[in-house]
């Protein structure tokens, strides 16, 4: 198991390595100048030359990549232009709101994981359950129910059912307060209720898909040879769809789940603005249409840090459930 994990922090480790250099290229290799964004219209050719020094755009790409990686690992300094000492993690100075990157991280970041995780574990119950359950009273009520259900979440959108939600709940019977974000550790009944409307939003259309998936790889499983046989030797329900039958089906749903909240944490750009609430995803769309490269570089990069290290946890759930995988 120990050499199976290495493998794959070695991959995710290339893959980060990749997705960084790629990164940097795409932004700092462009004619855009970020001088522009610092120095007014009035400056004049010197001045703007001394900007570009005290930034170190000057220095080779190489170098500048070094500096930046450097920053994120032990941090660096700046410069009295950009805020002077940055400490690890160092993410770069924002032209554009004049803080470091990695202040305006680290202020809405908790945004997106609050969003995200409480949603995830909803959708996740709710759709694995809902799905489980469909395939073994297939045909009955319970079954016709969760296909409904599957339809109606997989025919809508996220804006939509979001602003069904807010009208009913919070401008209609204002059962709940506009949506916002407050820290669980200083109020958690505010921090549940400003966030719970977004945490239903995404329960519901990510849950849809994952009760057509569940239900469909659990009858796919069911019709298999090793669950008649472990039915024919007498075993009890519960023993022959929970570790058996349950432990086969669930393996597609671990992918996709891997993929989807992975995703949904480098940034969950619909929620946040059918919500009016700032996280990630808001921060990069603010910062790409305000040019603000090093901020769309720092995000571009937590949104790839969240999918690879999802699909090292996905490849350590799979170990665990088919203990084939570590051989491959």
């Amino acid at each position: 198991m120990a050499r199976f994990l290495l493998k794959r922090l070695f991959s995710a480790t290339l893959t980060l390595f990749a997705v960084s250099v790629l990164t940097f290229l795409m932004f700092f290799a462009l004619p855009r100048d970020p001088v522009s964004s610092i120095c007014s219209k009035n400056c004049n050719p010197e001045r703007l030359e001394r900007v570009r020094d005290d930034l170190g755009l000057n220095d080779p790409l190489i170098s500048q990549y070094a500096g930046y990686m450097k920053g994120i690992v032990t941090g660096r300094d700046l410069g009295s232009a950009q805020g002077g000492r940055c400490d690890a993690p160092c993410l770069g100075w924002s032209y554009v709101t004049n803080e470091a990157v990695s202040d305006t991280i680290a202020r809405v970041l908790p945004v997106t994981l609050s969003i995200v995780i409480p949603a995830a574990i909803l959708w996740l119950l709710l759709g694995v359950g809902l799905g489980m359950v469909s395939a073994l009273r297939r045909g009955t009520w319970l079954d016709r129910l969760a296909i409904g259900f599957s339809l109606t979440g997989a025919s809508l959108q996220l804006y939509f059912v979001g602003a069904v939600l807010l009208l009913v709940f919070v401008y209609n019977l204002r059962l709940l307060p506009v949506p916002s974000y407050t820290s669980i550790f200083d109020n958690p009944a505010k921090w549940a209720s400003g966030l719970v409307l977004a945490w239903v939003a995404l329960a519901f259309l990510f849950s849809a898909i994952y009760a057509r998936l569940s239900r469909a790889q659990m009858l796919e499983t069911l019709s298999e040879d090793f669950v008649r046989t472990a039915r024919a030797k007498g075993l009890a329900k519960p023993k022959v769809y929970g570790r058996h039958a349950l432990r086969a089906a669930i393996t597609p749903v671990v992918t996709i789940a891997g993929l989807d909240v992975g995703g949904a944490l480098g940034g969950t750009v619909i929620t946040e603005t059918t919500f009016g609430i700032q996280g990630l995803g808001r921060t990069a769309v603010d910062a790409v249409r305000s040019g603000d490269l090093p901020t769309i570089m720092a995000t571009v990069l937590i949104a790839a840090v969240f999918v690879v290290l999802a699909n090292v946890l996905v490849d350590l759930l799979y170990a665990t459930i088919d203990p084939r995988v570590r051989l491959r």
